[in-house]
């Protein structure tokens, strides 16, 4: 099996209105090695969380192609990458979206809620331990308003990890979290690319958060700069 987890090969994404077509990717090109922890910065616009979403199978590209393990993404059909989305890949987001009517135990365990019975008593045992880990065992019946913005992103990770990716997409992880907070969870992210040898890939627009990946690459105006 390649090295290589993510192959993105010309890929453009436009939206178009009544008037105008928007080009808000262009001839992006670009590997993602298996266990590498890689930053995409740039400005707000650039098309970052557009791109994100692309790796991750929720939106599709225009025309390129998104290869993860060598298999074309979008060429799957919607319940087949549905299941990959499911079983490979976890997403954390800037504003977290845990569900407000939840604590954080039953948050964590969203993702595994389609399983068998045997795999959601097995995902409750690592939903607790993860919680352990990140330092929320004492934090784990208490709803997203009886938490602080650092704590419902801890929440927001474990749940991201529940079904064991082997990718992880994070759009703009500490962008909602004061400095000290948004260095505790890039901490946590080298952590889990180091120990648990998942495959990071961040979008910020902070350089000293992307200065903390293994490599970065620069996005502007939809376009590539260099990494």
């Amino acid at each position: 099996m390649s090295e290589k987890i993510i192959k993105v090969d010309a890929l453009c994404k436009s939206y178009r209105d009544n008037i105008n077509n928007l080009q808000v990717l262009r001839e992006i090109n670009f590997t993602v090695e298996r266990k590498e922890f890689l930053a995409i910065q740039g400005p707000s616009g650039a098309g970052k969380s557009t791109l994100l979403h692309i790796l991750g199978g929720l939106d599709n590209p225009t025309t390129g192609k998104v290869y993860f393990e060598d298999a074309d993404i979008y060429g799957l059909d919607e319940f087949a990458r549905a299941t990959f989305r499911s079983r490979k890949v976890g997403f954390v987001f800037q504003f977290f979206h845990l569900l407000p009517e939840l604590n954080a135990l039953e948050n964590v365990l969203l993702p595994s809620i389609l399983k068998s019975w045997w795999e959601r008593k097995n995902s409750l045992n690592f939903a607790v331990s993860l919680l352990e880990r990140l330092g929320l065992e004492a934090r784990k019946t208490h709803r997203p308003s009886e938490l602080s913005g650092g704590e419902q992103q801890r929440v927001a990770i474990a749940r991201a990890l529940i079904n064991h990716p082997q990718l992880l997409l994070c759009d703009e992880p500490t962008g909602n979290l004061d400095s000290e907070n948004g260095e505790k969870i890039l901490r946590l992210l080298k952590e889990v690319n180091q120990q648990e040898g998942i495959t990071v890939v961040m979008v910020t627009h902070d350089k000293d958060i992307a200065s903390g990946a293994s490599r970065i690459i620069h996005l502007k105006d939809g376009v590539i700069l260099g990494g």
